[in-house]
């Protein structure tokens, strides 16, 4: 009995973190929004505090919630300082990723990418594709050190595209041209080459990035 009711509040915790996460990443909870945990807890069919609290602390970790001491819980922002800061940590995790452990990834998928890349209109929700591409190029990082500290922005990442919508963020015609030089040289086993073009896709994505964030408010 205590085996179950100890999986239950698992499970519970664990539903509440990945609801709340999903909001925010969704920005259904936007950046610099209060929340209250009272609220929060009667969305999800009046759970108790506990699950709910444990959540919360998980997404403080990861940066996507501030708890404000006298305040409360608010969705945390994204300034331009967040966005040079996530593009540093990719500049630096995905070229080293792709150079050194790229031997690893799975052929196949690399020719199905250069192909999908040669079509792009068979690609339904292009931002999603473009996530997944790098996620592929980073799937063989053994090192969960600079994994975990990877994956604490891809959440970032994900937000930053969605408030910025209604700024064209990714030229596909030019992005596809980017991947298929990763691709190529990937597929000629020429990892350096391949992290090299890596590394300017980034640059570019940066840049554009940046100027954006200056010239539009986010929420």
């Amino acid at each position: 009995m205590k085996e179950m009711d100890s999986q239950s509040k698992l499970s519970l915790k664990l539903q509440a973190y990945q609801y709340l996460k999903t909001k925010i990443l969704n920005c259904e909870y936007r950046p610099n929004e209060f929340l209250n945990e009272q609220k929060l807890c009667a969305e999800m069919g009046n759970i108790s505090r506990t699950p709910m609290r444990d959540a919360l602390g998980r997404l403080e970790q990861e940066g996507l919630i501030t708890i404000l001491p006298k305040k409360g819980l608010m969705v945390s922002g994204i300034t331009e300082e967040d966005v040079h800061s996530m593009f540093e940590m990719r500049l630096l995790v995905e070229p080293y990723a792709l150079r050194t452990y790229g031997n690893l990834i799975p052929r196949e998928q690399l020719v199905a990418y250069t192909e999908l890349m040669h079509h792009p209109e068979r690609i339904d929700d292009f931002c999603k594709s473009d996530d997944d591409f790098h996620e592929l190029l980073m799937s063989s990082l053994p090192n969960k050190y600079l994994r975990s500290g990877y994956d604490r922005i891809t959440g970032l990442n994900t937000r930053f595209r969605i408030m910025t919508g209604k700024v064209s963020m990714i030229n596909q015609d030019q992005t596809c041209e980017e991947h298929l030089e990763i691709l190529n040289a990937a597929l000629s086993d020429n990892w350096n080459t391949a992290a090299d073009a890596l590394q300017h896709h980034l640059e570019l994505a940066r840049d554009k990035a940046e100027g954006v964030i200056k010239v539009i408010r986010l929420w």
